[in-house]
């Protein structure tokens, strides 16, 4: 019997570890392929296509162009200070929120929680976002990026109350014994025993704000304070400008052709170059909150 569970139990890994191996290739390969192309050159791309695991003809004309092109970099830092801002004040304000939802002598709470479901169902939409920011006169500047995002979102607020229950009620009792203040309680109690379920959504916060382009596509106008997204997508529409282009130009025209092909291409690398620079951060970091976001992510899915 024991040699039948072990045979069972061999089988079984084996086949786990095939399909997480096929797993993980299927989500590493768009990064690599990104990256082989990026460093291939636009000669090699026009005439042979595109690489699908090494470079055709090494490159580097498609990343120099990157980092010598100084609007890069401002959108770059534009979005990490965006990124950054956005992520530290949504997850805080939210976290206040939440800790003051979860509490049981709030007033109103059944009103609240109305209105919280309601707004996760419930959007304005585009042109009432447009009048707002315009009266408040943040419209195409970069306020634009931080004041809406500072509260995460009723959802968010439900997660942190799931984490906030699984806290003894005798931690708060005995802080209030002691004089602890609300304030005391949530800095020195609360926020230690959620850095879990904070990681969890701080990482969720950051790859949603770090690869939005929508606020810059419809509450700006300004070149000077776009994001990085939103230039790759402006790379991608010459890209595609410039491939159409070259599609219908006349066949007689075959030096023409193929400088339009060969641009085509061109776009293409650099639009891939960014892409995987604009990955860089996210790749750097996810490794180090990986602990707590693994943590954070199982809050509430497992009772016992």
């Amino acid at each position: 019997m024991n040699k039948i569970k072990s045979k069972k139990e061999k089988r079984y890994q084996v086949i786990l570890t095939t399909v997480m191996v096929l797993i993980m290739l299927i989500t590493v390969y768009p990064v690599w392929y990104s990256l082989i192309n990026s460093l291939n050159s636009a000669q090699d791309i026009s005439k042979n296509g595109f690489a699908m695991l090494l470079p055709g003809e090494f490159s580097l004309d498609s990343w120099k162009s990157v980092l010598k092109n100084p609007e890069i970099f401002r959108a770059f830092g534009i979005t990490l200070s965006r990124t950054v801002i956005v992520t530290i004040l949504q997850t805080l304000f939210t976290a206040m929120f939440a800790y003051g939802f979860s509490r049981e002598n709030l007033t109103g709470k059944k009103f609240y929680t109305a209105i919280g479901f309601l707004s996760m169902y419930l959007n304005g939409g585009v042109i009432a976002y447009f009048i707002l920011f315009s009266a408040l006169h943040i419209y195409n500047t970069y306020w634009v990026y931080i004041i809406p995002c500072l509260f995460g979102g009723f959802y968010n607020v439900i997660i942190f109350n799931t984490n906030y229950k699984a806290i003894p009620d005798s931690l708060f009792e005995s802080a209030k014994i002691d004089g602890a203040s609300e304030y005391t309680v949530f800095f020195r109690i609360v926020i230690p025993l959620s850095k879990p379920v904070i990681s969890a959504l701080g990482i969720f916060t950051a790859v949603g704000t770090w690869n939005d382009y929508s606020q810059t596509l419809y509450y700006t106008k300004s070149s000077e304070i776009q994001t990085l997204s939103y230039y790759m997508l402006s790379i991608t529409k010459s890209s595609a400008s410039a491939a159409q282009l070259g599609e219908t130009m006349s066949a007689g025209a075959s030096s023409v052709l193929t400088t339009m092909s060969n641009s085509a291409a061109n776009y293409k690398t650099i639009e891939l170059a960014c892409m995987v620079l604009s990955a860089l951060p996210l790749i750097i970091i996810y490794p180090f909150a990986q602990k707590f976001f693994e943590k954070g992510v199982m809050v509430g899915s497992v009772k016992g």
